[in-house]
């Protein structure tokens, strides 16, 4: 049987994949949690065969709870399902120690077995990330610049370029408003960038916002 854990802030998310996998004879116990904070607290306090991970959590971003969580037991299988597409996050979520990442456009079916694949310790990875993974290894393909930013500075990254005021950036995250402007130094440092404009563009050009 396979014991799952679902952490996403959208309680009409975790209904529906509750829904979706319950009605199978290989899924046993299912268990929810609204952010990361009650997240890490249910994945340290059971084992679970899979746990289901939002990245987008209100309290926290899901890369940081993942790496939690996998510190206090490394062997736990995380499969990140997201509202963002592959090409922003994927790839880092698996460098980070996901076991597999999963757009919320996907089907009931691509769900279920990617369940099944995470649980029996196997990594899942879509047809087109494979391809994307594959062009990376070409030396003569260069990879997407924000790929070199940490999962902290991508996020500032994301959130500059919706128009988030530095300040409101460092209310969200509970940071300080120098660390977050010393993160951007280093976005712009690393990416060429030397105003908030080039930053949008880019983000729009690449997809990071959608």
């Amino acid at each position: 049987m396979i014991d799952i854990l679902i952490i996403d802030d959208h309680k009409i998310i975790r209904d529906g994949i509750k829904q979706i996998l319950s009605i199978h004879s290989d899924i046993g116990r299912i268990d929810e949690a609204q952010n990361g904070r009650e997240g890490i607290r249910k994945a340290g306090s059971k084992l679970y065969n899979a746990i289901i991970l939002d990245i987008g959590l209100p309290d926290t971003n899901g890369i940081n709870v993942m790496k939690v969580i996998k510190q206090d037991n490394p062997a736990t299988n995380i499969l990140i399902l997201s509202m963002y597409s592959e090409q922003q996050y994927a790839i880092r979520a698996l460098r980070a120690g996901a076991s597999g990442y999963l757009t919320k456009e996907s089907s009931a079916d691509d769900l279920l077995k990617a369940i099944r694949i995470v649980a029996s310790g196997r990594k899942y990875i879509t047809t087109s990330l494979a391809e994307r993974m594959a062009l990376f290894l070409d030396e003569q393909v260069e990879s997407p610049r924000f790929e070199d930013l940490s999962d902290r500075e991508f996020m500032v990254l994301q959130l500059i370029a919706q128009g988030e005021s530095i300040g409101n950036i460092a209310k969200r995250t509970h940071l300080s408003v120098k660390t977050i402007s010393t993160y951007r130094s280093r976005i712009f440092t690393k990416m060429g960038f030397t105003n908030n404009a080039e930053l949008i563009r880019y983000s729009i050009q690449n997809n990071i916002l959608s």
